[in-house]
């Protein structure tokens, strides 16, 4: 597929950016939109080329990625402004969304876009900036099995672990059921470290000794060294968790679903975001239960 297909990619934030590049390094024919013009300007030097908006950016490609913050930036750049991504699509043409948004984001898109013949995947991405600039991304996908296997190729330039999960929607829920299970993991790190320290242990030993076994995690293998290090700097913010577990707590609500875990973990982020740390790494959420225990 590479060198045939054209692919355009809209969103080039702390994901996007590397996503695209690897797409580029695959051998794909690239076209790039940002809103904020000047983050496409590395990838256009690079070879990429340059749309001045989504709908053109569509126009030029046959699969169209995605990669934007939330519910209403991805209705808005795919349906709703007048120079979207659906005012360019042709006939055939297939959108993926990576972002992590509301459910029913697929619904409306699979549709609006129908009406065009064009067709919508739901794909989105877990694997923090590392797993970006690596190529390794987890990337969930629902929508069309034909759609999925024609635009398989793409997503292998961004990723190792590609899994369809079922109709439309179902990548969108794979993702949230992975942020619940991630922010669980940094609560669980959290007050091992802080119970680690407040008796005398060394917090740097005590992850050795736990990572290999049962209890390790990728967030305990890649996030809690860092909170022992004092590294927030962010792979993914704490502000983007928190969005996504409100998501996640609506999903929840909607389908009666109790999820008593997944509502700490909600209220613990909301905490470190109002204490300032919204732009910080997701790690950052050990300031907050380590200082539960201050005197």
């Amino acid at each position: 597929m590479a060198g045939t297909s054209k692919v355009g990619f809209i969103g080039l934030g702390i994901m996007g950016a590397p996503m695209a590049r690897n797409v580029l390094k695959a051998g794909f024919d690239l076209t790039v939109y940002n809103r904020t013009a000047g983050k496409a300007q590395a990838l256009q030097a690079e070879g990429a080329k340059l749309a001045s908006t989504a709908a053109q950016a569509a126009a030029a490609s046959d699969v169209v990625l995605v990669c934007v913050t939330d519910t209403p930036d991805v209705l808005e750049v795919i349906l709703e402004s007048k120079d979207s991504v659906l005012a360019g699509v042709r006939p055939g043409t297939i959108v993926v969304d990576h972002s992590t948004v509301n459910p029913s984001v697929a619904r409306q898109c699979t549709q609006r876009l129908g009406q065009k013949q064009a067709f919508f995947l739901d794909a989105p991405i877990s694997g923090g900036d590392i797993g970006a600039q690596k190529g390794t991304l987890s990337i969930m996908v629902g929508g069309r099995k034909e759609d999925f296997d024609k635009v398989l190729p793409v997503l292998q330039a961004m990723g190792k672990t590609i899994t369809y999960c079922g109709p439309a929607g179902a990548g969108y829920i794979v993702k949230l059921c992975n942020q619940i299970l991630g922010a669980l993991h940094l609560v669980a790190a959290s007050e091992a470290l802080t119970l680690a320290d407040a008796a005398g242990i060394d917090k740097g030993a005590m992850l050795q000794a736990v990572s290999g076994g049962a209890a390790g995690s990728w967030m305990i293998s890649n996030l809690a060294p860092r909170m022992v290090r004092g590294d927030f700097a962010p792979g993914f913010f704490v502000d983007y968790q928190l969005k996504d577990l409100h998501i996640a707590a609506n999903a929840a609500h909607d389908l009666g679903v109790p999820l008593p875990g997944m509502a700490l973990a909600e209220q613990l982020f909301r905490a470190a975001s109002r204490q300032g740390f919204g732009k910080e790494g997701t790690q950052a959420l050990y300031k907050v239960v380590r200082a539960l225990g201050n005197r």
